[in-house]
């Protein structure tokens, strides 16, 4: 395992520069991702044709050279460029020892690039187990390979710059490519404006793709055309669709079973996850995912587990007291850090270089911070991540489908009258209805917004999304098709709850929170494994009935079976908080100059991409008090502090 990385790498289809200035070319491209690998740097050029390999390494286990990247293969027919670790890779290298393989170093990346020659790639990745990008040289069939894990843990983005075939982890590496001439997609920068993020395949740019999760490509660098769209090759060798069908097969066991079998399963991950030859710890909230990934680490270790939690006096949101009730209680060496407004608001510049994307999750922030900490004291830390997608903990899985059972017999023209109606009312009025509850009116504006729909897939749309009508906010575009809409990414046969959590983890999961996590930990160079996104507990908790994930009025009721075991119960079970700050009350109060200038009407107008009448009205009605519109806002700003930056 020789730990996160930054990959990068082109080849030339047209005019063939020096080897000397592909190398220039290569170490530039390098340099760009340097905080994702400050240990090492190797480039590779194939002697027979026209590309380079590079890679930058943050060394994690076999510290010495034998881990060193790009790797060739022991037959010499495989070169790669590799970002991840591969979990299970003790287990392979046990088997293909077996089959005679002899091994010079103790890394992963040996491991992979000998499963490739001995099993072929479909079969090779049907056996790993981890987080990874990659890109593989086959130096025999002048073919390149590129492949992503099956959650969308770790990113990789291939395009053109002119005539040349770039890749990388981010898309820094991209544009210090001499060729590369970034052209902003007006249609993706609609989908982004909806989701905050921008969704796999497709990229800020035109002629970028990210690759899929689950999902492979093979390029014959003879036949390759300069500019040719690259995402009509994808193929998966893991369709989250088929699991889930398969899984829902199985006969359901007893509840006992599923709790011993969902801990084994879950305990295995961790220990996997807890590989390492530098200093490991863990993201400690002290909610249940975090909990729980803790509980077993405590238990699996020696030593005390070393745990980060950050806390807010006045930010809206503390669960530093809650996450040192849970450490106290385990024995974990706990650390935590408090921050201001003030040293939040410091992140904020920050963010357009860390996300080389558009990207308005604004848990973002704390999400850098928790990792700037523990990254004063590990190189790896293990995150709660996955158990909401994974066992339905999100609020709208459990009041989503209660609504649409309630009123969605209703014919639709009634039900949109009824949502005008909630939407004729400020957010501040509906807010007094249920003052005990945090944003009362945005959910009722949410819930009017999601009752007016007229499926299952484009209530999950409004649900997930920010701007409804991104297209009137980006004039000219045209929303692409997700992944979402597409037959072949849905399986058949769910119920609405079902469906919510499904789309969760093929669209939210890797567009936002593994994007969010990604950038933010390797900002600070912070490898985080996240257990709960193994494919065991994915194909676990799809064969399970809905009543072993929400029961109750509450979700995650599998984990919290298992947490039981570890901390008593009292000391969990609250209100779901979130790593949530207050962009709202910012943007009226200490933000409000910045937002001023990047809100510019003058300053939309000539840029060109937005509506700016439609952005200035937005951000007076949430000046005035006439409802919050942070979060849209948000979306707006990230994108005006993004196009300034790249």
């Amino acid at each position: 395992m020789k730990g996160m990385c930054g990959i990068l790498g082109f080849f030339e289809t047209g005019q063939k520069r020096a080897r000397q200035d592909m190398q220039n070319i290569g170490r530039a491209m390098a340099a760009t991702l340097a905080h994702r690998g400050p240990d090492d740097e190797g480039l590779w050029q194939d002697p027979d044709a026209p590309l380079l390999l590079g890679q930058r390494r943050l060394a994690i286990i076999d510290l010495s050279p034998e881990g060193h990247q790009p790797m060739e293969s022991h037959s010499g027919r495989y070169v790669i460029v590799f970002n991840g670790e591969i979990y299970n890779f003790p287990v392979l290298k046990k088997e293909l020892e077996n089959a005679g393989i002899k091994f010079r170093g103790r890394s992963d990346t040996e491991v992979m690039l000998a499963a490739f020659d001995v099993w072929g790639i479909n079969r090779a990745l049907q056996k790993i187990s981890g987080m990874f990008a990659f890109a593989l040289w086959d130096k025999r069939e002048k073919q390149i390979h590129f492949a992503r894990d099956r959650l969308g843990k770790k990113p990789l983005y291939v395009g053109w710059a002119g005539d040349v075939l770039v890749f990388g982890s981010e898309l820094k590496a991209l544009h210090a490519h001499p060729d590369f001439k970034p052209q902003i997609s007006r249609d993706v920068l609609a989908l982004y404006m909806r989701y905050a993020n921008v969704p796999a395949p497709y990229s800020i740019y035109d002629g970028v793709w990210q690759m899929l999760p689950g999902m492979r490509m093979t390029l014959r660098m003879d036949d390759m055309q300069a500019g040719a769209p690259l995402i009509e090759k994808m193929e998966p060798y893991w369709a989250p669709a088929e699991k889930v069908m398969e899984a829902r097969q199985q006969t359901p066991p007893t509840e006992a079973q599923a709790i011993a079998a969902f801990e084994d399963i879950l305990r295995s991950s961790v220990e996997q996850r807890m590989l390492s030859d530098v200093p490991l710890g863990a993201f400690l909230s002290g909610g249940i995912d975090s909990s729980a990934i803790v509980a077993l680490m405590q238990s699996l270790s020696s030593r005390p587990v070393k745990t980060f939690t950050i806390g807010f006096h006045e930010a809206g949101f503390d669960e530093a007291a809650y996450a040192r009730d849970v450490a106290a209680h385990l024995g974990t060496e706990h650390h935590e850090l408090y921050l201001s407004s003030r040293d939040v608001l410091d992140v904020i510049p920050k963010l357009s270089e860390i996300s080389d994307e558009p990207f308005a999750d604004e848990s973002q922030i704390p999400t850098y911070m928790i990792s700037r900490l523990a990254r004063e004291h590990v190189t790896v830390a293990l995150s709660g991540d996955g158990g909401d997608e994974m066992l339905g903990g999100y609020t709208r899985h459990l009041y989503a489908p209660k609504i649409w059972k309630a009123a969605g017999w209703l014919p639709l023209p009634l039900r949109r009258m009824l949502s005008g109606g909630m939407h004729a009312l400020p957010t501040e009025m509906l807010g007094r209805l249920a003052p005990r509850t945090p944003h009362f009116g945005e959910k009722l504006h949410k819930a009017g917004e999601f009752l007016s729909q007229d499926s299952s897939q484009t209530a999950y749309e409004t649900l997930a999304g920010m701007w409804l009508n991104p297209e009137a906010l980006v004039p000219g575009a045209q929303e692409p098709q997700m992944p979402l809409h597409q037959e072949a990414w849905q399986p058949q046969g769910l119920n609405f709850t079902e469906q919510l959590i499904y789309n969760d983890t093929i669209c939210y999961l890797p567009n936002d929170i593994l994007t969010k996590v990604d950038r933010a930990s390797m900002a600070v160079s912070l490898e985080v494994r996240a257990p709960l996104l193994d494919q065991r507990v994915f194909e676990y908790a799809w064969s399970l009935p809905l009543d072993m994930k929400i029961r109750n009025k509450q979700g995650k009721w599998l984990l919290r079976q298992v947490l039981k075991k570890y901390v008593p119960s009292e000391m969990f079970e609250r209100p779901k908080q979130g790593f949530s700050v207050p962009v709202g009350a910012w943007l009226t109060g200490p933000l409000r100059d910045w937002a001023e200038a990047l809100l510019n009407e003058g300053r939309l107008r000539q840029d060109g991409f937005l509506d700016a009448q439609m952005v200035r009205q937005t951000w007076a009605e949430h000046l005035a008090g006439r409802g919050n519109h942070a979060c849209r806002l948000w979306n707006v700003l990230m994108f005006q502090n993004w196009l300034q930056r790249w």
